[in-house]
């Protein structure tokens, strides 16, 4: 019974409860060209804790999937604008317009 309990406080204490995936949209006018979406995907993909990766060059966007306990926005728009490709996070208002 100890051990079950000791692996239970374990398990409680090495899995934070509030660690969660986040989604944001990047939006990034920079891409004008079949290679930029691979080139805008190959940065952010170097980004640890990104989790998935779907880039739009009809939308000029970046729709980023990461664990929040190890990166945060301002590592991915960094990764874009260092490949090239300046980013900012799009509202709720900018993306209804692209719908």
């Amino acid at each position: 019974m100890k051990y079950l309990f000791a692996s239970l406080a374990l398990l409680a204490v090495g899995v934070p409860a509030w660690a969660a995936p986040q989604t944001v949209t990047l939006s990034v006018p920079g891409m004008t060209c079949a290679a930029c979406p691979v080139t805008v995907k190959q940065a952010l993909s170097r980004v640890s804790g990104v989790e998935k990766i779907d880039v739009s060059l009809d939308k000029k966007e970046a729709v980023v999937t990461f664990d929040d306990t190890k990166t945060n926005v301002a590592a991915l728009t960094k990764a874009t604008e260092n490949a090239g490709y300046p980013s900012s996070v799009q509202t709720v208002a900018a993306r209804q317009r692209t719908l």
